[in-house]
Parts: C-alpha cells; structure tokens; sequence
C-alpha cells in the first residue's frame, strides 16, 4: 500500500473512534492486533478497552496535528479531549476536562493496523485529574 493509504487507514480509524463507530475496527485493524503500551491484544479485547475508555470519558476526542508515514508505518501526534465522568482504572469520576497529547507509531500491513505503540504524559494526565500533586521546573 502506498504511503497516502497508510495514513488514510489511519484517519478513518481515529475518525470510527471518535464516531464512537467501533464496528469500522473490523476492516481497520487486524484481529491478531498487538498493542505494545498497552499490553492489549486482538481486535475483541482493543474494542474492549476503547470501551472501557468510553464509559469513563464519554466524550473523548482525538485530533491529528501531525501524521507522517514511511514504510509500513504510520506516525501520528494527536491532541485527546475528555471529560473523566465515570470510574477509571479504580479512580472515582472527578468532572475534570483533560487535555493530552498522544503520539503513536501505527505498523499496517494489508491494509489493516497490525500494532501499535503509544506514548502519553500519564503523570499529566493524573496531575490534571487531581489525583497527583507535582511540581515542574520553573521557567526561565
């Protein structure tokens, strides 16, 4: 596949997840998918997880700010919305609105997204929930 359809298979799969379309999984990823962050594999337990992340933040959202392709590989730096209204991973819902960068390398063969790996800021993103108190280096 040509590199513009790698990144195209990308952007329909953020655009099923943000659609809450996780239907559209089955003709994106792979069902022996491995999520190597994560520690997620196949397509059943990804959709599980996506699920999971769903119910606690209802109104999660992706945005592409960068998407760059070479080989059989798909990067991609994305800003995440969200909103914490359920129980997540033991922590109680907060209402906190959470903003996070997310960069992930995306491996695709066939046309389908075979593994991933996924880098966020998580001591952000607890700081932001208020579970975490921490200082960062003064500016200047």
């Amino acid at each position: 596949m040509s590199l513009e359809e790698n990144k195209a298979i990308i952007r329909r799969w953020i655009d099923a997840t943000n659609k809450k379309n996780l239907s559209l999984y089955d003709d994106l990823v792979a069902t022996d998918f491995v999520d190597h962050t994560r520690q997620v594999r196949g397509l059943e337990n990804v959709k599980q997880f996506v699920t999971m992340v769903f119910k606690a933040f209802p109104d999660f959202h992706l945005t592409i700010e960068d998407i760059i392709a070479e080989g059989d590989k798909v990067w991609v730096r994305a800003k995440i919305t969200m909103t914490h209204t359920l129980e997540y991973r033991g922590i109680a819902p907060t209402g906190e609105k959470i903003t996070e960068t997310s960069v992930s390398i995306n491996r695709i063969v066939d046309g389908k997204i075979v593994e991933q790996w996924y880098v966020t800021d998580d001591m952000d993103f607890y700081k932001q929930l208020g579970v975490i108190e921490y200082k960062r280096f003064p500016e200047g």
